[in-house]
């Protein structure tokens, strides 16, 4: 009996002392291979699981990964990088990018044309789709996440690089730093849902790019343009732009552009201007854009002209209109707007009133002149220092705007100047004269060459 216990004892020591034994993860299977073995215009299906990257494609060719396919890179470099023309990268998950800023570590890096890229999965990587000097690709419903960083440190959801007549359709970016557009110019951008990132678009130097139809929710910005000249923006919906310098839309030194049926709500401020229409003799277009729910709905840095707003809402905003440095904006054009402020009639119902709206900047407005008012924006005091104000000024109010025929009712539409007379046409060339990079030297537009979508 006693020599049975020790025999069992000595098992139970011997198991307990054991060190547990090591053995080697099963090294991932690479991609390449398949890659190189094929022919232009051939296209892989790689059989379900995951392979080891990165992968460079140079041969038109079709990768395709049926959704069931994902590329891991381990943290090092980007995960494809595509130098061919005609090209076709489809339902992969490209996961675990490096994390080199200077690198541009990327899910796919794009030096080609006429490629297309649509219906992947990009996770945890630092840069999602990086474009240089790349014309005529698609970019269609592929869902991009950055890396859980800080958001300054996050790379790019997608980012062109002097690339042209790109159209990006579609897709879902979220938690990314920015979606950027250097000098690229001709673009298309329809149908994106940009989400929990610093600037939903930011556009650097583009020229006549085409922004529809989009979603932006939650960014700290959700459009701004800098020296980006002959952008239409439309029809999209920007909300939550909040914090200090949250906003919708901003534009700085940025000419002919058009902003247009657009809904920008919850924002910190709505539209912001700054030196903008910067060249001589152009124009700014806002019409129709809804400007709800925002603690400022128009912000003028100083004291500017050559915007025209024209049908649209401002409704519940807490400041309508703003001009820093206590300057006015009457030198813009502000004609058949609706503002839910304002306080005169209809007598003949045409849904116009029958008075200008002219809101003149009284105490209520303290707290943007001094910053340390703002500690009792929207209180009591300030409320009442802006009706003793208004019942016996000691000076004479400043005049901040005046539209000529504010609407009455938001949803009937009336017929505008605008409407009436066209305008008269300005030379491209004129619009667009200061042109440092030269950007307004256009790209010859490609013929169709059934790409396919």
């Amino acid at each position: 009996m006693g020599k049975t216990r020790k025999f069992w004892f000595v098992i139970v020591v011997a198991i307990v002392a054991a060190k547990p034994v090591a053995f080697p993860a099963r090294a991932l299977e690479p991609l390449q291979p398949l890659i190189d073995a094929a022919k232009a215009g051939d296209v892989i299906m790689p059989p379900p699981g995951t392979y080891a990257g990165p992968v460079i494609i140079e041969k038109a060719i079709t990768l395709d990964g049926q959704g069931k396919v994902t590329l891991d890179n381990a943290g090092r470099g980007s995960l494809i990088t595509l130098k061919a023309n005609g090209a076709t990268i489809r339902g992969m998950r490209l996961v675990n990018s490096g994390e080199s800023h200077n690198d541009i570590d990327a899910g796919i890096q794009v030096r080609g044309s006429y490629n297309v890229i649509k219906d992947n999965v990009i996770d945890n990587a630092l840069f999602g789709i990086n474009m240089q000097q790349s014309n005529n690709n698609v970019v269609r419903r592929n869902t991009i996440r950055s890396k859980r960083f800080d958001l300054g440190v996050r790379g790019d959801g997608i980012r062109l690089w002097y690339s042209r007549a790109n159209k990006i359709e579609n897709n879902i970016v979220d938690g990314a730093r920015d979606v950027v557009i250097w000098y690229s110019g001709d673009n298309v951008f329809s149908g994106n849902e940009i989400s929990g990132g610093r600037y939903g678009l930011h556009f650097m130097y583009a020229l006549a790019n085409l922004v529809e139809n989009n979603r932006f929710q939650g960014n700290s910005v959700g459009i701004f343009l800098m020296y980006s000249d002959g952008v239409t923006i439309r029809n999209n919906h920007i909300s939550h732009a909040l914090g200090a310098t949250g906003m919708g839309v901003g534009m700085k030194e940025t000419s002919d552009v058009t902003i247009e049926d657009n809904a920008i709500v919850y924002c910190a401020t709505g539209i912001y201007l700054d030196v903008s229409p910067f060249q001589p003799e152009t124009t700014n277009r806002l019409y129709r854009n809804r400007l709800a729910f925002n603690g400022i709905g128009v912000l003028f840095h100083n004291d500017w002209q050559g915007n025209r707003f024209r049908d649209n809402r401002f409704e519940n905003n807490f400041v309508q209109v703003s001009v820093n440095a206590n300057a006015s904006a009457k030198r813009n054009d502000w004609d058949g707007n609706f503002w839910d402020d304002y306080r005169g009639f209809d007598r003949d119902n045409n849904s116009v009133g029958d008075s200008p709206h002219e809101p003149r900047v009284y105490a209520d407005r303290l707290w943007m002149d001094v910053p340390a008012a703002g500690f009792f924006k929207g209180s009591p005091l300030l409320s009442v220092l802006d009706f003793l104000e208004r019942l016996a000024p000691f000076t004479e109010p400043l005049l901040l705007l005046s539209d000529g025929k504010p609407k009455i009712d938001p949803d009937v539409a009336t017929i505008a100047a605008y409407e009436q007379t066209p305008e008269p046409p300005t030379a491209a060339d004129e619009r667009f004269k200061y042109d440092p990079f030269g950007l307004k030297t256009r790209v010859k537009k490609y013929k169709d060459t059934g790409v396919q979508k």
